[in-house]
């Protein structure tokens, strides 16, 4: 099922179709971004999703189970088209994935038309959260303010006065730098917006060492934080201005950036260092299947088959309304490899958010938990939202 092209997917669907005695009764469409700087991103949901699917046998909620896999590309239009092409065309009965914020905002209007159950694994823009929440739209992801607020949270704590702010221009980095915000109350320094996929930051780079603040805090995913990490660290930054980040260095980049990003401190719902049951297992079974250690976008993916493994169980395959309201209700069932995790009214998480510093270990780099900026956290937009 781990094919790279559209194409070889609806090859694997058809061949997963025939090999069983019956028909396939639960189709699902992945869409993530599978090309460009943040491929990684999306190869690791598609892992994740994979992985769980391996685990329950080829099956959700005892159904035998066809994935349609799909490369938006990073583009909205493309995005658009697929999800178009999953509703209309594939009759899916699901979609996961849904790309970055400005991708599942452009797919929105034909999920929430559709009823069509859709489940997110990289994105939690603060429309979906508030007055635009979808009865049928969830995230097994993150509300986008979170992780940077508990970052926020984390440099108030330590006592830092001033901080200079970064991330590429689209909802995603407006909502990161709000969030983060909404808990420091210290001076900003600056606030810059980048091109989204911009690969050179050495005029920001002299920009920022001119505004001397005293730490700072970016939001630049996949191949984006790679190029920026290096570029501190060229610049001879890192270790001088200590590094905030959220979904910058993590389990996608790690691999690429190692000793660049020792020092920096990473704001997460969920780390490979967590200790739990659930996730201990989960990163073994990943490392074991896969060769490298997962990401968060690999848990969320992975999260979301396990919702739907006991939503299906509960709703017959075809049936939206109710599949939406079984994922809602999954409730005590459902055992997060992050820890505490519920649906809140607007279907977003409502979860732990983590502190994880960088760190040499041996030969290489690790991760390890220094703090619990927010705990059970709902977001911000919750009750703006009109659903229960």
């Amino acid at each position: 099922m781990n094919f790279r092209s559209p194409a070889f997917a609806g090859l694997a669907a058809v061949t997963l179709a025939m090999a069983s005695p019956w028909a396939a009764a639960a189709t699902i469409g992945l869409m993530a971004p599978l090309s460009g700087p943040v491929a990684v991103v999306g190869q690791d949901q598609v892992d994740g999703f994979t992985l769980a699917l391996e685990q329950l046998g080829g099956r959700l909620g005892g159904q035998p189970a066809t994935v349609l896999k799909e490369d938006d590309q990073l583009k909205p239009e493309i995005g658009a088209q697929i999800v178009r092409k999953f509703i209309d065309k594939d009759k899916v009965d699901a979609i996961v994935g849904l790309s970055f914020s400005n991708v599942l905002m452009a797919s929105l209007p034909r999920i929430a038309e559709s009823g069509t159950v859709a489940i997110a694994t990289n994105a939690g823009p603060s429309p979906l959260a508030g007055a635009g929440c979808k009865a049928n739209v969830f995230s097994t992801a993150w509300q986008n303010d979170g992780a940077a607020e508990a970052m926020g949270k984390f440099a108030q704590d330590k006592g830092v006065k001033k901080v200079y702010l970064m991330a590429p221009n689209y909802q995603a980095g407006k909502d990161m730098l709000t969030g983060f915000k909404r808990y420091f109350k210290g001076q900003i320094v600056d606030e810059v917006y980048t091109q989204v996929n911009q690969p050179d930051y050495s005029a920001e780079m002299a920009q920022l060492q001119s505004a001397k603040p005293d730490a700072l805090f970016v939001f630049y995913p996949g191949g984006m934080g790679v190029n920026f990490v290096k570029q501190m660290a060229q610049a001879g930054l890192m270790g001088k201005l200590p590094l905030y980040s959220v979904f910058t260095v993590d389990g996608t980049t790690l691999p690429a950036l190692r000793d660049a990003a020792v020092g920096s401190i990473s704001g997460a719902m969920w780390d490979a260092a967590l200790d739990t049951p659930e996730n201990k297992k989960f990163v073994a079974d990943f490392e074991a299947r896969y060769k490298r250690t997962p990401s968060e976008y690999a848990a969320t993916a992975y999260d979301a088959a396990h919702v739907l493994n006991i939503a299906l169980g509960k709703a017959k395959p075809g049936d939206a309304k109710a599949l939406a309201a079984a994922v809602k209700a999954v409730g005590s069932e459902f055992k997060s490899v992050r820890g505490p995790f519920a649906f809140n009214n607007n279907n977003l998480p409502v979860q732990n958010y983590y502190a994880f510093e960088t760190v040499k270990s041996g030969a290489g780099v690790t991760t390890k938990l220094v703090a619990t900026p927010l705990t059970k956290q709902a977001d911000a937009y919750h009750a703006q939202c009109a659903l229960k």
